[in-house]
């Protein structure tokens, strides 16, 4: 046994844990749990806790349904909104067939996978988010048939007393005192959208914290009883909710996305690293826009990018470079501003950090740095100048990603196979859907 399950074991018993949860997701990043009691743990440590994988989506055809959870001892954690009566707590598990080995199926493996791929490469992948979410009165619909948020104010609004203030205090220190470190919180643009900005760690790591991240926010909403929402556009007059990622590859302790005197500071890894992202960026949109409303984010207005393009310090582009900092070589990075913050944060900083890889392996080239607004130019102006346009639904990114030899890759052909599964039947139940929209525009005149 080694000294973190050793430690797991001795907390559990000092801080008399009551149940253990194990936390999984499935292929489109829904959380999944089962409850342990404290004498099975060290058990499920060594030999890991037989589930039925067939009835979750995309982990196991029905034959092949036996599937093992073990827990990964450096995901323990002491969940805080459950109080000192039955404490319980939480670990994530890696997903193994019953043979022991990992299964195809697990997408926090994939992720894995592209790491161990980057650490063969020489690098360590370092990731930071910049979560938002909205806040809204409650998960039912209001009089006027919409969500109704909890405010009114805008971006950076200090309100005295307001309750999304107290909402963010207790989010940032239940966030914390599970070992999540917060940047910055604040209001965002729309009405009841919020952002919390979590501090840089490794990729895995960032991952899990975006999933416990998630659950805080529901949790802590429902205590002060409203309701929180991941959904990436709510509302059709108002932001859509992101979550820009900022990447940088280090080797060693030497940020490789840095070098003193190049143009934006950016080394010549970094260069090949965002064209590789630009390059398969529509290959993988399906993957860090996964719903039918994440098109209304991309093409709905807004800061969101719709086209491929890089700039710096140029928010309108789909990857930024943000403004270098003197003296802080370390801080070299980039952000990429497609994704929304419903998206399976393995699976999308997996496509992500191995486009980039095969930027570098096959040193594609990066073409020049976008300065104007690209939502403001013609379409004329942005064909002339190369500025292609993103998947425009979610039925036109299942055809990028089903001809993409790179992302069969990538995910691996079972995650390939069942998230396009998934992804297939969400757009063939919208597409039967009779909407409001048709029936307002459509029903008193035809």
């Amino acid at each position: 046994m080694d000294r973190q399950q050793e430690f797991v074991l001795r907390t559990i018993e000092e801080r008399n844990v009551r149940f253990v949860r194990l936390w999984f997701t499935d292929v489109v990043g829904q959380l999944k749990s089962v409850a342990i009691a404290p004498a099975e743990v060290e058990s499920a440590f060594d030999e890991g806790i037989g589930f039925d994988g067939s009835s979750i989506e995309g982990l196991s055809r029905i034959y092949e349904s036996d599937m093992l959870l073990q827990p990964d001892p450096s995901t323990f954690q002491v969940l805080p909104w459950r109080g000192d009566h039955e404490p319980t707590s939480r670990m994530f598990c890696d997903i193994l067939t019953p043979d022991g080995e990992p299964s195809a199926s697990d997408t926090r493996g994939v992720l894995k996978n592209v790491l161990s791929k980057a650490a063969g490469m020489g690098f360590t992948c370092y990731t930071s988010p910049e979560i938002e979410f909205y806040l809204l009165k409650s998960k039912d619909l209001g009089a006027s048939g919409f969500p109704e948020p909890v405010d009114s104010e805008s971006y950076f609004d200090h309100t005295p007393g307001g309750v999304v203030q107290d909402f963010r205090r207790k989010a940032v220190t239940t966030l914390e005192e599970i070992g999540i470190s917060v940047e910055f919180s604040h209001h965002e643009t729309g009405p009841g959208q919020n952002e919390i900005d979590l501090r840089h760690a490794d990729a895995l790591q960032t991952a899990d914290n975006i999933m416990s991240f998630r659950t805080v926010i529901k949790e802590v909403a429902l205590s002060q009883r409203i309701y929180a929402t991941f959904m990436p556009k709510p509302f059709t007059e108002h932001a859509g909710s992101g979550m820009h990622t900022h990447f940088s590859l280090f080797e060693g302790d030497t940020n490789a996305f840095f070098e003193a005197g190049a143009e934006f500071q950016l080394s010549r890894t970094a260069k090949h690293f965002i064209a590789g992202v630009l390059k398969h960026a529509p290959e993988f949109t399906s993957v860090t826009n996964q719903f039918v409303n994440s098109y209304k984010r991309l093409w709905g207005g807004g800061e969101a990018p719709s086209y491929v393009s890089w700039g710096h310090n140029n928010r309108s582009a789909l990857v930024r470079v943000p403004l270098y900092k003197p003296n802080k070589m370390q801080s070299a990075r980039m952000e990429y501003r497609g994704i929304d913050s419903a998206a399976n944060p393995y699976l999308a900083y997996a496509v992500i950090l191995s486009a980039g890889l095969r930027g570098i392996e096959n040193e594609y080239e990066l073409g020049g740095a976008v300065t104007e607004d690209i939502a403001a130019m013609t379409s004329a102006e942005r064909r002339a100048m190369g500025y292609h346009a993103l998947p425009t639904s979610l039925h036109d990114a299942i055809l990028h990603t089903e001809e993409s030899e790179f992302m069969a890759e990538t995910l691996g052909e079972r995650v390939f196979e069942q998230f396009l599964r998934n992804k297939r039947q969400d757009w063939n139940a919208f597409r039967a859907e009779v909407t409001p929209y048709e029936l307002k525009n459509n029903l008193g005149i035809l």
